[in-house]
Parts: structure tokens; C-alpha cells; sequence
């Protein structure tokens, strides 16, 4: 892992920006010294580590005493993605327009987008968990299909927070009663592109026992900034 620049800001959180081979990506630390809990924050199907909203959460999370990483895995945010990936999202946008069905399109599309970005996290992680100033358990914050698997796969991830606005393929729903971590799960009750019943039925999926709802009125980019804070007290039960 290679820090390619730093800056403390103005609440004291240090961003550093780094390089993991081929893996861009950015930390997050409080500015004590002492090791920090680490939450791995996603942003929903592949979208750029550099959205504002998913910094302005890593930014409070880390003056809360954790330490926040993100990355552009493969095929999300501005890596290079694959002649597949740029056909389906083709397809997305002629069918968007049209009105027509889309639920195949998006599996042909974050399906692999799945696939390829959980190696990534995961060899992150290992780097990560190497740090001095990185002393876990871990959290997961954000992209549910991404953290579902995660959770499934990587015995260190303690805790998830999921938001119920993207997209989970199959494959992933049929993996989400495998999940036994606790769980706090987003909804955005009035979300235009994720119908309520599908995230209401993954909800009752999740295999953990202890988990928690929370639905809020709005649309997708609704979720109110209180969930932030509340999603801070649910990180602190179990990862400090």
C-alpha cells in the first residue's frame, strides 16, 4: 500500500489518498493516536469513491474514532470497465427511456460488478488491518450486494450497515440468510428504482439475530442525515 498524499482537516480527521496496485483508494483516520476500529464504506453498485455524500459519512464517521476506507474497485468509479459492462449499461439507459424491463440488465450488470470487486476489498482489507493506526474489529457500511457477500465470505467483518437503494442480484439474495452479523438495513420508503417489497423480502432474508429496519419517507437520495448518526450508535455496540 502506497499513501500518494495526506491532509489533516479542519475536525482533525486525516484523509490520505493511496495506492494498492491497481486499487485507488482513500483513509480516513482520527487524528488520536491510538488504533482504530475500521469500517469499509462502499458506495451502491460501483458508483466513485469521491461521491459527496459517502465522503461526508466517512468524514463523520472518522471524527467518531473509526477509521474509514473506500476504494474504486474493478469496474466502478473511473477504473476501466469491460466491453460487457458498457453494453449492459447501453442497454440500461435504451430501456430506461423506453419504459422497458430492466431487472435483467441490471443483473448482467452488477452481478459481475460483484464478482470482481470482492477480491479487491478483501486484499484492501489485509492491507488495512496491517496498519498501526488500524487496530479492527471491522464494520461495513453501503452497497448491499457487495456487503452481503463480504459478510458471507470474510470472518472479520463484525458488523454491516446495508442501504436498500441498489440493486442485489440473485445470487446475493439467495446468499443474504447466510448473514449472521448484526445488521442495520436503510430503506427509502418511496425509492423510484427499488421497489419496497423486494428490499421488505431481502430484510427478511438476512440470517443475522439481531437486525434492525429503519424506513424513512422519500426517494432514493432521501435518507435523512440523522441515519448517520444513528447508524454511528449502532457501529459503537459492536465494534468498540
Amino acid at each position: 500500500m502506497e499513501f500518494t498524499s495526506e491532509q489533516r482537516l479542519d475536525d482533525g480527521v486525516i484523509e490520505r489518498e493511496f495506492t494498492l496496485g491497481e486499487i485507488p483508494g482513500t483513509l480516513w483516520t482520527p487524528g488520536s493516536a491510538a488504533p482504530a476500529p475500521l469500517i469499509l464504506m462502499a458506495h451502491n453498485n460501483g458508483l466513485p469513491k469521491n461521491q459527496p455524500r459517502l465522503i461526508a459519512r466517512a468524514r463523520h464517521c472518522a471524527a467518531a474514532g473509526y477509521a474509514v476506507a473506500t476504494i474504486d474497485a474493478a469496474g466502478c468509479g473511473e477504473r476501466p470497465r469491460s466491453a460487457a459492462d458498457e453494453q449492459a449499461r447501453d442497454g440500461l439507459r435504451r430501456a430506461m427511456r423506453a419504459g422497458e424491463p430492466v431487472e435483467e440488465i441490471f443483473e448482467s450488470l452488477v452481478g459481475p460488478l460483484v464478482e470482481r470487486a470482492v477480491p479487491e476489498w478483501r486484499t484492501t482489507l489485509d492491507a488495512l488491518l496491517a496498519l498501526p493506526e488500524i487496530g479492527g474489529p471491522v464494520g461495513y457500511s453501503g452497497w448491499t450486494a457487495l456487503g452481503i457477500r463480504l459478510a458471507v465470505l470474510d470472518p472479520r467483518i463484525a458488523a454491516a450497515g446495508f442501504f436498500a437503494g441498489g440493486f442485489v442480484p440473485r445470487a446475493q439474495r439467495e446468499e443474504a440468510r447466510q448473514v449472521t452479523v448484526p445488521l442495520l438495513f436503510l430503506l427509502q420508503w418511496d425509492d423510484e428504482g427499488n421497489p419496497r417489497q423486494r428490499a421488505l423480502d431481502l430484510f427478511d432474508s438476512f440470517g443475522s439475530k439481531e437486525k434492525t429496519l429503519h424506513a424513512n419517507l422519500g426517494g432514493h437520495t432521501g435518507t435523512p442525515w440523522f441515519e448517520v448518526e444513528d447508524g454511528n450508535r449502532f457501529l459503537d455496540r459492536h465494534l468498540k
